[in-house]
């Protein structure tokens, strides 16, 4: 997982693809790779996300490809993102 914001200017790029509009970073929002993303099929559907590290878990609604959560969901796992990627496992919720 590497953290992304979805807020004009911030590293997560132009709008989301899935409703073409930028987010909070309050949000639990969070794009996914091009395979699990399946061209738009998970647009708009809760994902659980937990980190493998701490066994926290958050529920996320997909709006993107290929980039992931904003910064909020960082926090809910409790995860240390300075060290770069981080450990998670992800299902549909």
């Amino acid at each position: 997982m590497t953290v992304n914001g979805f807020e004009p200017g911030e590293s997560g790029g132009g709008p989301a693809e899935c409703d073409g509009k930028y987010h909070g970073d309050k949000d639990l929002l969070v794009a996914l790779s091009s395979g699990w993303y399946s061209g738009g099929r998970r647009c708009q559907r809760a994902i659980r996300i937990t980190s493998a590290r701490t066994g926290r878990s958050v529920e996320a609604r997909v709006v993107d490809e290929c980039k992931f959560p904003a910064r909020l969901m960082q926090d809910a796992l409790g995860l240390d993102t300075s060290v770069g990627e981080v450990p998670v496992t992800w299902s549909d919720a």
